[in-house]
């Protein structure tokens, strides 16, 4: 991880004033932004790891945990929210047992609540990995969760 780090920070020249497109780059790289690298990129940069989490936690787009390998977010737009994207959330919480913001126990699932997709008029809105799901009600999620569950029983026999 650090040679990864020590590259993109030398792609920028070592300029903090890039510290914002460095984090990006090495989150695409690493999934993540851990503490070893926010140390990593603190020291090569020299400055504070707190200036470092002050950027970083202002935007929303950057993670501390490592994700899961698929990732579901759902809509708490205006759109989304009238249409019943709460319901919908309930659903996953007790089904993956997490909360929003968490991955399962076993590395599977990242659960995220977003602001909008931008799918209003297929409220209410998730997103699976990279794939939109519309018109969400409770039986298509569990459906969703449950189709879930399949693959990765396959790829671990296959494994």
């Amino acid at each position: 991880m650090k040679d990864v780090v020590r590259e993109i920070v030398n792609k920028h020249h070592n300029d903090p004033a890039s510290l914002i497109s460095i984090l990006q780059e090495i989150q695409t790289e690493e999934g993540h932004l851990s503490e070893e690298t926010i140390y990593e990129i603190a020291e090569a940069l020299d400055i504070s790891e707190s200036k470092i989490y002050g950027v970083a936690t202002f935007y929303t787009q950057f993670k501390f945990k490592k994700p899961g390998l698929h990732q579901i977010k759902i809509c708490q737009g205006t759109a989304c929210h009238v249409k019943g994207s709460n319901p919908l959330l309930d659903v996953l919480k007790s089904n993956l047992k997490i909360e929003p913001g968490d991955t399962t126990s076993d590395g599977n699932v990242s659960l995220e609540r977003v602001a909008c997709l931008g799918c209003c008029a297929l409220a209410p809105v998730m997103v699976l990995d990279d794939e939109i799901h519309g018109k969400m009600t409770q039986d298509s999620t569990s459906e969703m969760l449950s189709s879930l569950k399949e693959k990765k029983s396959k790829e671990e026999d296959r494994d």
